[in-house]
């Protein structure tokens, strides 16, 4: 009985596959070259939680072997967000209170970039962009309508990739410079 714990698990193996995607996608040079994304802990974390969002909100509304895969996402995600913060020296007892905030910060930005998206046009998501890549003291440098516009195109390719593609483990974001690049 205590085996089934050391048994490989091909839906954990999925996970890593589809959340190492996420993070290689986040961390492309061009948004924090060419697109004003601050190159910091926050701004990483931001470009990794909007990646993973996004994600999640197409395996929504999918049956539900799918739709499950959207919250093993997240709990990778917060496992992810909860080793970093350990490596970055916040100290155990602190952990449980950072990883709260990280939670309530992920379903507030998931709130409002749903009601972003649901927006004709791009002035609420800009808007959004720019508060949430703002600095503390400083003005934001964001290109927030390049930025926007290779949101929403992410949005379109992950619609047309197929959930069973998706729930086997394979899951293609558009090349970044492109896909922000106005028609």
């Amino acid at each position: 009985m205590i085996l089934r714990f050391f048994r490989p698990n091909p839906q954990t193996d999925i996970v890593a596959d589809l959340y190492g995607a996420i993070v290689a996608q986040a961390r492309q040079p061009v948004f924090y070259r060419d697109l004003g994304v601050p190159d910091t802990v926050n701004g990483r974390f931001e470009m990794v939680l909007l990646h993973t969002l996004l994600v999640i909100r197409r395996l929504e509304g999918q049956d539900e072997p799918v739709r499950e895969l959207g919250q093993m996402i997240f709990d990778r995600f917060c496992a992810d967000i909860d080793g970093s913060l350990r490596e970055m020296g916040v100290s155990d007892m602190k952990v449980p209170r950072q990883m709260r905030r990280v939670g309530d910060a992920f379903y507030g930005k998931q709130k409002l970039y749903a009601a972003a998206f649901e927006e004709d046009g791009d002035v609420a998501l800009v808007e959004l962009l720019k508060k949430t890549f703002a600095e503390e003291g400083q003005t934001v440098a964001i290109d927030g309508p390049r930025l926007a516009t290779y949101l929403r195109r992410v949005e379109a390719a992950l619609s047309r990739q197929e959930a069973a593609a998706i729930a086997a483990g394979r899951l293609t974001f558009p090349e970044p410079a492109q896909a922000a690049a106005a028609d």
